[in-house]
This record gives structure tokens, sequence and C-alpha cells, in this order.
């Protein structure tokens, strides 16, 4: 074996080079698959949460503020595991993978339906006004003359939630989804080389949300040249 000595710290340099990949893999094959199907399904949630909380009609606005407030208010992991290993106890059997994402959906709907309701509310009021004078009703201004224009003040917030999310997945792991921590886990608990496994998993999630991070800096620099030519 090749080791490198760093102070008091031993570092196995081909156990790192063999374990690099099937992190990775993990990472490639879950973390980010498991990242953008629970975002997509947490974005139409928020839809309608922020929808919700917007209407004039009481009990709505109550269903949505409820929902937002208990998502908001308890860990994502207590919401994984009333998810995974509760629904059974009322009969109700969810694989991990599935598990995870109706989790994660449903937080990041929590979360990302007070983003859309203050991009909605951001648009000035005379929008609406527009929309209703030339004979749209609500839904029709709100589809095309309210969303496109909110939807360029929410994508900075948005995209930070979804580079969180990136980060949350690891909490899989803990429901057994073999995505990058826990690939990382498994290999651990054969080497029980600790500071290396955790720290190579850690620098993969950097790269993957550094990554994340220069491609929503294009998104916004598109999104600000297009509103400066209009």
């Amino acid at each position: 074996m090749s080791f490198f000595v760093l102070g008091q710290v031993t570092v196995d340099w081909q156990l790192a080079a063999h374990s690099f990949w099937p992190i990775l893999q993990g990472g490639l094959v879950y973390t980010i698959p498991l990242a953008i199907i629970s975002f997509i399904f947490g974005l139409m949630i928020a839809m309608v949460m922020a929808i919700l909380r917007l209407s004039h009609i009481k009990p709505l606005q109550t269903i949505a503020r409820v929902y937002i407030s208990i998502i908001r208010g308890t860990p994502l992991l207590v919401q994984l595991s009333i998810i995974y290993f509760g629904l059974p106890d009322l009969g109700i059997e969810i694989s991990p993978f599935l598990g995870a994402i109706v989790a994660l959906s449903m937080n990041v709907g929590g979360y990302a339906a007070e983003t859309i309701r203050a991009s909605i509310l951001s648009v000035p009021k005379g929008q609406w006004e527009a929309g209703y004078t030339i004979g749209m009703n609500y839904f029709q201004t709100l589809r095309r003359i309210i969303l496109p224009q909110a939807a360029r003040v929410s994508v900075p917030p948005l995209s930070n939630t979804f580079i969180s999310l990136v980060k949350d997945t690891s909490l899989a792991s803990t429901v057994t989804v073999t995505e990058l921590f826990r690939k990382a886990q498994e290999i651990t608990a054969t080497s029980y080389d600790f500071l290396l496994l955790y720290s190579e998993a850690a620098l993969i999630y950097w790269i993957f949300c550094f990554f994340l991070s220069l491609l929503q800096g294009r998104i916004e620099a598109r999104l600000d040249r297009y509103v400066a030519s209009n």
C-alpha cells in the first residue's frame, strides 16, 4: 500500500484511488437524479402552496400556512424518518429511493413556496390590471404575465435551494439509499478510514456544488441580459 504521513495522519492513497470512483458513481447514479427529481416535484408542490397562500379563500390560505409551517418547523431527517419508517405502520410500504423523493420533495415544496410567493408579489400590481384589461381571467394573467416575470426574480433563490438539496440528499443514507455518502459509509465499514473516506465524499459534494454554482451564475447572467434588452 502507498501511504503518506501528514503530522499524525496517515493517508492511504491506494484506498483513496480505489474508493473515489464508487463514491462518485453513487453521486452520479443516485445523488444527482434524486436531487433533480425531488426538486421538480418540490417546485410543483411549492407552486400550489404559493397560489393557495395568495388565495383570498381563508381555508385554502390556512392549509398552505399549516403545511409550510410544519415543513419549515421540523427537521428534514425527522420528515424522512416519518415517511420511510412511519408509513409502513399504516400498511403503506415504500422503497428507500421513493421514500427519499417524497420527503425531499415535500421539504423543497415548503421552503420554495415562500420564495415563489414573494416573487409573485414582487411583480407590480399594474401587471395584474393590464391582464384583466385585455380580458384575461385570474389564472390566464398569472400564467401568461405574472409567472414569467416572477420566474426571473425567483431563479437565484431557487438555484440556491437546489444546491442545498444536493447536499441534503446525504440524509437519504439513513434509509439505505446508496447515494454518495452511503457509498462512503459502506467502504468505511470495511476499511475504518473515516477521515479519508468522509473527506473524499465531502470533496465530491463540493465539486458537484461548485459546478452547479457556475451554472447558476451563467443562468443569472443570461437573465440579466434578457431583462436589460427588454
